[in-house]
């Protein structure tokens, strides 16, 4: 019966298949939701699905979901609770920071790294916004990664040196960390859990972008190609917010 429910709706008109929803084996929780309203080009290279060569949700787009209702509930319910501001992280130099202290700020968190072909560009770009709006309750929290292309390989240290004297960085610059795999930094588990991609919550490459509000929540993540100048606009809503 799903199945055919399923093949029905499929080989229905796209327009009649406004607001479709389908849910399949209702008996043990797994549910299907499909909505196609005000999403004709649902596959066009203009989706968000296809935007700058990194699948992304949209806030407007569902898509498809296979989770049983208790576990999305109680995943909702713990991103609810947690911010970003319940976490404590060590800077460059390995002395503890709590992340409450940017309490009423808006942040962009980035994981950077020293070898990338996007290194200048972020760097400068970010040193830029960061001057522009640090004294209007903007921050910049950089996390070094060595795990794409080993890029970042350099000690704290001579991170440090690098960010603060080629590129005049004065943002936060913290501990190198893992932001994938079985050792992945707390923080970024948070980030990830609560802005997770279509294919999947792994971070891309360097460079990926996470805009935070002030209450220390996540309204929006960036693949590495979106530049922190494209961002501003973003930026400015939420410190007027």
């Amino acid at each position: 019966m799903a199945s055919m429910a399923f093949s029905s709706v499929l080989s229905a008109p796209l327009h009649s298949l406004a607001q479709a929803k389908l849910q399949l084996n209702s008996n043990s929780g797994c549910m299907a939701f499909l909505d196609l309203s005000n999403r004709a080009s649902f596959g066009s290279s203009k989706s968000t699905f296809f935007r700058d060569g990194f699948a992304r949700l949209s806030p407007n787009l569902s898509g498809f979901s296979f989770k049983s209702r208790s576990f999305a509930t109680v995943y909702a319910r713990a991103a609810t609770e947690k911010t970003i501001h319940d976490f404590t992280v060590k800077d460059i130099d390995g002395k503890d920071v709590a992340l409450n202290k940017f309490k009423g700020r808006v942040l962009l968190i980035v994981n950077v790294a020293s070898r990338c072909g996007l290194t200048s560009s972020n760097y400068s770009e970010l040193s830029h916004i960061y001057e522009k709006y640090k004294t209007q309750g903007f921050e910049i929290l950089a996390f070094p990664c060595n795990q794409f292309g080993g890029q970042e390989p350099g000690s704290n240290s001579e991170i440090k040196q690098f960010a603060c004297t080629r590129f005049k960085a004065e943002f936060p610059i913290f501990n190198k960390v893992d932001v994938n795999g079985p050792n992945t930094a707390p923080v970024y588990q948070f980030l990830k859990s609560n802005a997770g991609g279509f294919l999947g919550d792994l971070i891309k490459w360097n460079f990926e972008k996470f805009l935070v509000d002030k209450n220390g929540k996540v309204v929006e993540r960036y693949p590495p190609t979106t530049s922190p100048f494209q961002i501003e606009k973003d930026i400015k809503k939420l410190l007027a917010a």
